[in-house]
């Protein structure tokens, strides 16, 4: 990978390519060090005398000569969080000459910089950070860079004017994953709705203009159950052949939770942690089922897919088991050639498994994907009867046995 050739560059000789998937691992790798070298300058320096409490601990360090700060990190990106100047210059030269004569790495001069967030915005992945005044105390305010805004702009155009040469079902499902990921990502910034808000009212215009056309601009009247579940329906959006655009401007603040040192990947009782306290992220998998090509289906089909799958919560209809995009097939419980339609009712969300069980006639490959799956007696029940209404056999244990 990193001596593959790069499109209208060549083959690099140093470095990878940027923005590839081989970067942020690399970083990852690399500056693992520089996570354990910061953790031991501040939170986890041992002390002399044992204490009961992370707060007893944290003020007996407050008492000596270390450097109070705080490193986050994503791939080679990463911010030292201090209480004031004179930590933060301490912070500073350490780090750049840890990384100079440790990893043998050089920092960039113009991107590394000390800032007052008291005073001054920092910018980190795409958000801007201030520490403003509430009360007594201070918090942080976020938002989205300047620069990110105008290429949201942009690509939301693009897409618009591709909608307005082909009002498929494709174009906008690919327009409303955009606007859905913009939501998930960016709805942790605490001033989310001003800055989309601004964005939907600057592309109001050039929407209207060039969509009026194809479809009409009204308050959605029975919408699918996602759109009501995650927009308001105050908003008037674009109807086209049948389909809801999603509204940009409409996304709310969703807090994220604190972090612990106790939920890690890379420890058991970590991922028993993140696994009891982890919702599926149910958004992000219905970005991906949106950018799937299915141009033999109808538009009717594709909305209430999506539907059916938010309604499940992305879980399996027969085993309960939760799915990602990449497993999911939709079902249709009478089939279409037995007098069934794309209706939502008539829909189901199924592992591929699942589905190619429903349907198979194979006694051998019916026993390859029954091993696959839990002993449940349930399940089969469930299999059988799915495969009743499609006129196929039931499978029966006994011949499992032979």
């Amino acid at each position: 990978m990193i001596t593959s050739e790069i499109d209208g560059e060549g083959v690099p000789d140093k470095g990878s390519p940027q923005g590839g998937i081989l970067s942020p691992l690399l970083s990852n790798v690399v500056l693992n060090d520089l996570d354990q070298w910061g953790a031991d300058q501040w939170e986890v320096f041992p002390l002399t005398k044992a204490y009961s409490s992370d707060d007893a601990r944290r003020r007996a360090r407050k008492q000596t000569n270390l450097k109070q700060g705080y490193l986050v990190r994503y791939a080679d990106d990463f911010k030292i969080l201090c209480r004031e100047g004179k930590t933060a210059q301490r912070w500073y030269h350490a780090v750049r000459l840890y990384l100079k004569e440790r990893l043998k790495l050089d920092i960039s001069p113009e991107k590394s910089q000390i800032v007052n967030l008291r005073k001054r915005e920092s910018e980190f992945l795409g958000f801007t950070i201030r520490a403003n005044k509430k009360g007594k105390k201070r918090v942080a305010h976020t938002g989205v860079i300047s620069s990110k805004r105008e290429k949201i702009k942009q690509e939301a155009k693009k897409l618009i004017r591709r909608m307005k040469s082909s009002p498929s079902a494709e174009n906008i499902h690919r327009y409303n994953s955009f606007v859905l990921g913009l939501h998930q990502y960016f709805k942790r910034a605490t001033h989310v709705n001003l800055v989309f808000s601004r964005l939907a009212y600057d592309l109001k215009p050039f929407l209207v203009n060039r969509l009026r056309p194809v479809g009409k601009l009204e308050h959605p009247f029975q919408p699918p159950p996602f759109y009501k579940k995650t927009f308001s329906l105050g908003t008037k959006t674009f109807n086209i052949n049948g389909m809801y655009l999603f509204p940009i401007g409409n996304v709310k603040t969703f807090h994220t939770r604190n972090f612990s040192p106790k939920l890690s990947l890379y420890t058991k009782t970590g991922r028993e942690q993140i696994h009891k306290s982890l919702r599926p992220d149910i958004q992000k998998e219905i970005g991906h089922l949106m950018k799937s090509s299915l141009p033999k289906r109808s538009i009717e089909y594709l909305d209430n897919r999506i539907s059916r799958y938010s309604m499940k919560m992305g879980r399996c209809e027969i085993t309960g088991e939760y799915l990602h995009a990449s497993d999911v097939h939709c079902h249709h419980y009478v089939p279409k050639n037995l007098g069934g339609s794309d209706q939502f009712q008539n829909l189901r969300i199924l592992h591929k498994d699942i589905h190619r069980l429903i349907h198979m006639k194979d006694i051998e490959k019916i026993k390859v994907y029954l091993k696959q799956l839990p002993q449940n007696r349930l399940i089969l029940d469930k299999i059988n009867q799915y495969r009743k209404v499609c006129g196929v056999e039931g499978i029966e244990a006994s011949s499992l046995e032979e």
